[in-house]
Order: C-alpha cells, then structure tokens, then sequence
C-alpha cells in the first residue's frame, strides 16, 4: 500500500488530483486520475492510499521508475498541473518495499517537484547489527536529519554510517535522534535514553537551526549561537562522564541564510574544532559557499534529500571510529588538567581544557602580577589553555564580589590581574552561568549577555571595554526582558550604586542599568513594581534647558511633548494638558518663519518649534513632510504624557523660565484634575524671588537660570546646572533607584 500526500493550500470547491505513468495512477489520463482527500484536522495535506502492483511493463525502461504529477482542480473543472518539466518518481524497488506494509510517500509542497522522493515504512524498526567482540557501541544523538528524515526509506548519513562501521569495524550503531530536538531538550534526555545504553562512543550531532537561527531576528542571532554552543560543551562533559568519547556533528546549511548567519556558521564550525574533539566536517560537502543547500541537495530548507545525505556521509572520516577498548581505556586516563606554568615558590596555572577553566593557585606570602606583558606565561596559556576569547570571573568567598579577567582572541590574558598570598582561584568563563537545561539567555549581541539563572536571579555579562548602558529605548531588551518575572531586581553587593536597579514590567525593561566594562553583574528579585513608589519625571518647558540636565544625569527617557518645544507663556502650557494637546501639532495654526528657522503655532503664540525641520526638507516649497512628521512625533509624545501620569505613583513636573502666580495656580488647577488626586509636584527654576510662589504647597521653586544656550557654548556650566539639579532630586528623594520610566511606545489602550 502507498499512502501518498501533499500539503496544498486550496481555496473552496477546488481539489487535488494524483496522475502518473502506471494504470493505477491514471496512465496520464487525467479522467482517470486519482483523487486525494483532505478533511478538517489534516488540512492543508491531502492525502490517497493506493495500491499499485508489478510492473513488467517498466522492467526494461531507460528509467525503471513510476513518474507522476500532482494536479489542482478548480470549481469550474478547470485543470492546472503543479508544474512543467521533472516530474516526480519512485524507483521500481519501492513496489517490492511496500509488500505487506503501508508506505507513506511524502511529496512535500504542492508546486514545488523534488529531484529525490522521500518515502518510509508507516511502522518499520531497522534491526540492530549485533556487535563484534572487538568492535564498540556507537549512539548517534541528533534531531530529524540525524534520524534519515527526507532520505528514501529514512537511509540516510547516520544509517549509512551504521552500514559502514559495522562492516569495517564491527561496531553497533544506535540512533537515539528525535525529531526537533534542540540542546536543551537533549540534554534533559542524555541521563535516561544515553546513560543506559553504556556506549564507547557518543555522535552528538544536533544544528543551529532547531534553536531557531534560520528566522530570529537578527540581534538574537548570536545568542542563539552561544545558547548551542554552550550546550554542546555541556553534552561533550556529559559524555564524558560517564566513560564515552564525544565525536560532533558538523554545522550544515540552511536554505533560508543569509550572509550573517553564514559568517555566524563558520564561527561555530571553528570554535567546534577548536574544542579538542572530532568534528564531522560536512559544511564543505553539502553547501553552495553562502550557507545554503549545494542545488539539487535539500528537500526543504532544513534538510538534505537522499543526495545531500549521501554527500553528509561521503565526507564523514571513518578513522575517527577505528579504535579498540583498550587503545579507549588509555585515552580515558588522560589527565583531566593541564599544568601551565610553576615556578619554585609553588606558584601555579593550570588549566581544564575542556571546560575553559583556568586555576591559578599562590601558596607564597607573596602577591602575583600576571600582565598582558609576561611573555612566557601567556605563550604557555596560548598554546595550551585553549581559552575562550571573553570575560573569566572568580567569586570572592568572603565578600561574594566577582573578580574578572579578559582574554583576547589570541587566547592571551588582555587585562592585569593581582594574585594575592595564600590565594587558590578558580576562573571560568562568564557563559559558564548559562546551562541550557538551567538557565536562560535573554539576550546576547557579542559583547553583551543577559541571562535568567532563575525566578529570583540575574546576570548582567558585559564583555565589552565600555560601559553599556542598558535602557528601555533598547527596543531589543526591552521585549526580550518581557520574559522574566516581573518585579524589582537589585545588586544586593552594591545596594547604594546607582544604575543597577532592574525593573521589569508588562512591557519589559522599565528602567536604566548600567554595566561596568569586563563586568559580571548579579540582580537579585527584590519585591514588586507596586511595593516601591515611582516617580515620573516630567518637563513642562519653557525651553530644552530640563531636558538637557536630564540627558547629562541619564534621567532622560523618550521625549514628551514639551522636551523640544519653547513655550514662554504658562498659560498656554496650561491650556495644552487641558486640551490633551489637540492642536499642538495641527497644520492649520502652524506657520513656518524662514528667518528664524522656527516654525510658530497661531493658537499658543507663546509655542514654537526648532527642531522639525531638518536638512534635507524644503520647507518653503514643500512643508507638508515636516507637519506629517510632527504628527507623528508629538502625537507619540502626547501618549507618553498620558501613560505616565496614569501609570507612575508620583510625578514631578519640571519647568524652567520665568512664570506669573496665577498662571501657575492655573496650571496647577488643572494639573490636579489630571492626575486624579496622585501626588505630584511642580518644580520651578527660574530667576526670580520665591516669595511670589509662597503657600503654593504643590510648587518647589528654585531662584536659578538654566539657560539652554549658555549649556551648548560653555560644558562647564552645563555640568554645573546638572549638578544643581542633582542635588535638587536628591533632596527630594528620585534616584535611579526609584525613577519612572515610561515605554517608548505605550500600549494603544492609553488615550
């Protein structure tokens, strides 16, 4: 019995058709065709069982194979073929195959003719060879094409390789592969379907693609790579543990990548030979030299068809597998540490190569120095610690605080690093912290790496010679924290550092981090977002000069409507929020003056705009780019505003310029009907007395100049008015620690 099927997408009243060179498929008669059926729960497969018996007729064919096509029939009788040219076939000794048994034919998509089929047995279990008493169990660990999915009969490289090592060696090959298997999902399987089999030998061979590589977005890419690579690490120590060699499968291509993910694939497939361990090298073998599929090599994007997995085999070295259990047994009493270097007062390095752990070890009452400028220990490390270029950290037992260190990519140690007296450390590398069967890596972009060790922990990885400022304008953090719990996470080793408080809300990251060059930082959960009393910080004008402090003090977040704007007169700002800021940005009250380079609005005479146009608008020919772009800018703005006074526990608004006292009671007035009864307060800077705002118990006012151009001509007294106002949110108790952050981009719900 052949079950034939195919996945078409159809549309009401049309079908699908199956004809073919044979009597049972219709002798390309399509009146005679075989029809395919579908039904709900199956859908977009179409599927036929047919039986078809011997052909003598073929026997002496050029061909000896059944050639068909598939057809669609539309609701008019319309016929269309799936396509010219090849037609699809089965070679004559599949009719023998399938005696007695159901074998699916599986033909792929409609349209799209595969140079080789791709069929199976429906219940079919290949019988193990038994072991010669010289020979050794091999265990191939992989995903679908380690399984022989998309090869003929499901014969491909690993059953090959079975045939092969059977008849050269004696050994007995057992395939444990799964279907979508990925490192983390092997590595929770390794101790039940593994460990029992007692093998000499363990072929991991899994690919980037399960892990998502082919289609993640591009900042992920590489997280994605160090997730597999780390996971492979981990199942070669595994293997190892319990007495077996590791051998690893090489990377192979994907029909959907691009040039990145190529230059990505060949930086595995090095670090991979790099480890020490044999590598199948089947990249060469099967790719176009761009990280796809050598034509006429794959089924599907994802897998090779019976050619591509006899090219993965044909490129497997068989030598990796000669060996007896004795020349096994030797190779297992290997030291598992590497000496490098000891001088005559026991001062000691050494290295487990495998892990990329470096010990270093000072019996003496002396401190050490190791510099990037001790020659002959760092040729020692480079040629026999085989470290990991990135950040290596310790953990001080007493205090918990991480010591790090930084190798280069020549393997060399690139920072200086003091070793006390009477001192046993042990390096490893920062990635250590990710098992893929443990914790989670949110987000890595090659210098950077955030991971969730757990519910209550975090690691902030900065491998980078700078500081990098984690914020949520940082689109890619921001969504890819929206994985963890949230909550409020602090460094509890540096309590009163500010820039290392992590919130995490509906939207993600709300907050600033910072994380020193070379770093590794651990957050810790501390409580909820609602058991903490954030503040919003929100400028009300007059020009940019609150907004300038603010981005020196890495207050600043995404602009509100007021940040870019000069309005001089209280009473419009005032008149604005009462508005919801209709108008602001409306073309009809907006006029463009050439001579100043501003653009005034004809509603709030007291409004205008700098800094809408820019270099490459027309503004006298053409203004209708730049009024487009307001819209969109400050209507973003405008949601910002509303979502922040919704969504904060307090709220300061900030305004510099000179303000009368009943246009501040106005604007307080109507504050107040806004915030809805939230505390909040106004905080004024501007050179005039503050007597004038005497028993006004919402306002804070400061007898001060910030003048915005002063700040652009003169560093020094922008810096000076920062730490003014430094010392102003101090006082009134807004740190990092505390501050609101308001999304870039706040849900649509907000109004």
């Amino acid at each position: 019995m052949f079950h034939f099927q195919i996945s078409a997408q159809t549309k009401v009243g049309e079908s699908i058709g199956l004809v073919g060179s044979i009597p049972e498929l219709g002798e390309w008669d399509i009146n005679r065709c075989v029809r395919l059926q579908t039904r709900a729960g199956q859908y977009p497969i179409w599927h036929a069982d047919i039986e078809i018996g011997p052909q003598p007729a073929l026997e002496t064919a050029e061909r000896q194979a059944i050639e068909y096509k598939y057809v669609r029939f539309g609701p008019d009788g319309r016929v269309n073929y799936e396509a010219w040219g090849w037609n699809r076939w089965l070679g004559l000794e599949s009719i023998t195959q399938a005696e007695g048994q159901t074998l699916i034919v599986d033909d792929g998509a409609f349209g799209f003719v595969q140079p080789y089929p791709f069929g199976y047995l429906e219940n079919y279990t290949r019988p193990l060879p038994d072991k010669a008493p010289d020979g050794l169990k091999v265990v191939v660990l992989g995903s679908s094409v380690a399984l022989g999915h998309k090869a003929w009969m499901m014969d491909g490289w690993a059953s090959k390789l079975e045939q092969a090592l059977h008849q050269e060696y004696g050994h007995q090959l057992v395939n444990l592969s799964e279907l979508g298997a990925d490192v983390s999902r092997t590595i929770a399987r390794f101790p039940s379907v593994v460990t029992p089999e007692r093998p000499d030998i363990v072929v991991i061979a899994l690919s980037l693609g399960n892990e998502g590589f082919a289609f993640c977005p591009p900042g992920k890419r590489q997280a994605v790579q160090q997730h597999f690579e780390i996971g492979l690490q981990q199942l070669i120590k595994m293997t190892w543990e319990i007495g077996a060699r590791p051998i690893l499968g090489g990377v192979y291509p994907h029909g959907a990548y691009s040039p990145e993910h190529y230059r990505l694939l060949k930086e595995t497939q090095q670090r991979m030979v790099s480890w020490g361990i044999p590598v199948l090298d089947w990249l060469e073998a099967v790719e176009d030299g761009q990280g796809r599929w050598k034509s006429g090599a794959s089924y599907d994007p994802a897998h090779p068809n019976t050619y591509g997995h006899q090219l993965m085999f044909e490129a497997i070295a068989l030598p990796f597998f000669q060996q007896n259990r004795d020349t096994w047994l030797q190779e297992q009493q290997q030291p598992e540490a590497v000496l490098i270097y000891r001088d005559e007062k026991g001062f000691q390095i050494s290295a487990r190569v495998l892990e990329r752990k470096l010990r270093i070890t000072n019996p003496s009452p002396y401190p050490y120095t190791i510099a990037p400028h001790w020659h002959n220990l760092q040729r020692e490390l480079q040629s026999k610690a085989g470290l990991r270029p990135g950040i290596y950290w310790t953990e001080d037992a007493t205090t918990g605080e991480p010591t790090c260190i930084s190798v280069g990519e020549d393997g060399a140690i690139a920072t200086t690093l003091e070793i006390p007296p009477e001192s046993d450390q042990e390096y490893c590398p920062a990635f250590n912290f990710w098992l893929p069967d443990k914790t989670r890596l949110l987000f890595y972009d090659g210098q950077l790496g955030i991971l969730q060790e757990d519910e209550h922990h975090i690691r902030i990885i900065n491998e980078s010679d700078h500081t990098f400022n984690i914020h949520p304008m940082w689109k890619q953090v921001r969504s890819a924290l929206k994985a963890l719990p949230q909550g409020v996470y602090s460094d509890p080793l540096n309590p009163d550092a500010p820039f290392r408080t992590l919130m995490v809300g509906n939207e993600g990251l709300e907050s600033r981090v910072k994380a020193p060059a070379k770093s590794v930082l651990r957050l810790q959960y501390q409580c909820s977002l609602t058991d903490i009393s954030r503040i919003a910080l929100v400028p009300l004008g007059d020009r940019c000069a609150i907004r300038m402090v603010l981005y020196k003090m890495e207050y600043d977040g995404p602009a509100f409507p007021f940040d870019l704007t000069r309005t001089t007169q209280i009473s419009d700002v005032a008149d604005m929020i009462e508005n919801k800021f209709e108008d602001m940005w409306n073309p009809d009250f907006l006029h463009y003056n050439f001579d100043a380079g501003r653009i005034y609005h004809g509603k709030w005479s007291g409004l205008s705009f700098a800094h809408e146009v820019e270099e490459t608008d027309d503004p006298l020919q053409d203004i209708k780019p730049v009024y487009e772009r307001m819209r969109t800018r400050y209507s973003a703005r405008s949601k910002r505003f509303w979502y922040t006074l919704q969504h904060s526990d307090k709220i300061l608004f900030m305004r510099t310029g000179r303000a009368d006292r009943n246009g501040v009671i106005d604007l307080i007035t109507k504050l107040e009907k806004h915030c809805n009864g939230k505390p909040f307060h106004l905080l004024l800077i501007s050179p005039q007395s503050s007597e004038e705002f005497a028993g006004l118990t919402s306002v804070l006012h400061y007898n001060l100049e910030f003048n915005p151009d002063r700040m652009y001509e003169d560093m020094g007294h922008w810096m000076y008015c920062t730490g003014i106002m430094q010392g102003i949110l101090e006082s009134l108790g807004v740190s990092s620690k505390n501050l609101f952050w308001c999304p870039p981009t706040p849900p649509k719900t907000v109004a």
